[in-house]
This record gives structure tokens, C-alpha cells and sequence, in this order.
């Protein structure tokens, strides 16, 4: 198996094989919980105006986005977990479009097969990687808008490796580091209204679902859907759930 660590919009461009499209702080986080809440799926578009366009055909869909990591006015929800845990999503379909997540499932073109990434569901993500046995794996980190390097998709991507090649990985050390790092700006006062302090705590819960999130292709549009991934049993391999 080989495992490269790809960087920002430029990397979705080059991602091949299986691909982990990586948004931790907070896109693909913000997903895991939507569909805690019983989403059916997500659509996930790069452009605001795709999403108004989708939200004119399928009136009852919910908006769930950002830009600058403020909710995009219009829409029902920003990008923030805290904001929809208490939200009952049974049967809804998403709409989500964000400056870094969405932008990578868009441009990984190349890609056999997309997969999102977060520290929430990493380890059904290690999981998954392990029955797909790909050839190759791309680990795309989006960064901050797709443009700049974030030390917590970084951080993701090898996590995710290590824990591949049976490396030992200390994500306590991690999460100390984004707590002064790029994790910080979660914790700002200044940013509470549209990024609250507990979205910190809440993208940083390893592996609280034992789900990943998976692209399906479809003719107009792509979309997320959740595969249940459980955990292997003494001496055996791990299943997935279709």
C-alpha cells in the first residue's frame, strides 16, 4: 500500500486511489454529527451558488455551510457541530458547501474513491482503508480555505498513516499542540458567535462514531452517505456495512 500525504486544493488535484479528504476544524467533523442526527445524506458542493441552486429544486434540503467560518447568509446552518447537536435531521437531506472540505471532494477528480476525514471517525477510517486494501491511498489535508497548511489536518493525515504502518501515534500530544496552535482560534472569544469553544472539544473527540462518510456518484450531483463500520471481533478482520 502506498500512502501519500497531499496538501491543500493543488493535492485534491493529484489525489489517486483511495482518497481521505481531510477537514478537521470543522467540515468533516460538523458531518459526523449531521448525521448522528439522522441525516439521510449530504450533498456537498464547492460553490454558495450550487447550493442556493439545490435548495431551488429540492426545496425541503437544509443549508449547512460557511465562508470565512462564518454561516453563509441564507442558510439554515453555519459549519459548527455545537450549533446542530441538539438538531433532529431524521430523513433530511444536507446541502453543505465549506471554504476547505467541500472544495477537496470537488477537485479530487483523479481519485478511485472518496472518503472524508476527522479525528471523530478515525479510526473506522483506519478500518475501512484496511478492508478496502488499496494500492494506493492519497490523505488530502484541505488547510484553511484549501490555500494554507492547518497543523490539525496534518496531524490527521498521519495519524491515519502511522496507525496504517503500525507506527505508535500519541494524539494527547496532538491535541495539546492545536490548543496553542492552529487550534486556538477555535478558543478566541472573538470567534464564539459563529465558531463556540466546544467545537474544539467536539472535532477532537477521537473516534466517537464508528462510521465514515463515503462520496456516491450520481448523475446531477454527488453526495455523502454514512457506512457503518464494526469493529473487529477477537482474531478477525473488521466488517463494513452497506
Amino acid at each position: 500500500m502506498d500512502i501519500e500525504i497531499l496538501q491543500l486544493t493543488e493535492g485534491a488535484k493529484a489525489a489517486k486511489g483511495l482518497t481521505v479528504v481531510i477537514d478537521v476544524f470543522r467540515a468533516f467533523s460538523t458531518a459526523c454529527y449531521v448525521f448522528a442526527a439522522g441525516a439521510e445524506k449530504i450533498i456537498p458542493v464547492e460553490h454558495v451558488e450550487e447550493a442556493f441552486n439545490l435548495k431551488y429544486i429540492y426545496p425541503d434540503v437544509v443549508m449547512l455551510g460557511e465562508r470565512l467560518e462564518r454561516k453563509v447568509p441564507g442558510f439554515d446552518f453555519g459549519n459548527s457541530p455545537t450549533h446542530i447537536m441538539n438538531q433532529d435531521f431524521t430523513g433530511k437531506t444536507i446541502v453543505m458547501t465549506t471554504s476547505s472540505g467541500t472544495k477537496g471532494i470537488a477537485n479530487a477528480s483523479g481519485a478511485d474513491e472518496i472518503i472524508t476525514g476527522s479525528f471523530v471517525n478515525a479510526e473506522a477510517i483506519v478500518r475501512y482503508i484496511q478492508l478496502r486494501n488499496p494500492a494506493v491511498v492519497s490523505l488530502v489535508c484541505m488547510g484553511y480555505e484549501g490555500r494554507y497548511p492547518t497543523q490539525e489536518d496534518t496531524f490527521l493525515a498521519e495519524y491515519v498513516r502511522d496507525k496504517l504502518l503500525n507506527i505508535e501515534t500519541d494524539f494527547g500530544k496532538m491535541k495539546e499542540i492545536l490548543r496553542t496552535g492552529d487550534g486556538a482560534r477555535l478558543l478566541d472569544p472573538a470567534n464564539h458567535q459563529w465558531s463556540p469553544a466546544s467545537d474544539f472539544e467536539l472535532c477532537l473527540e477521537p473516534n466517537r462514531f464508528d462510521y465514515i462518510l463515503r462520496i456516491e456518484k450520481g448523475e446531477h450531483f454527488n453526495w455523502l452517505v454514512k457506512i457503518m463500520i464494526q469493529p473487529p471481533a477477537a482474531n478477525s478482520q473488521p466488517l463494513f456495512i452497506e
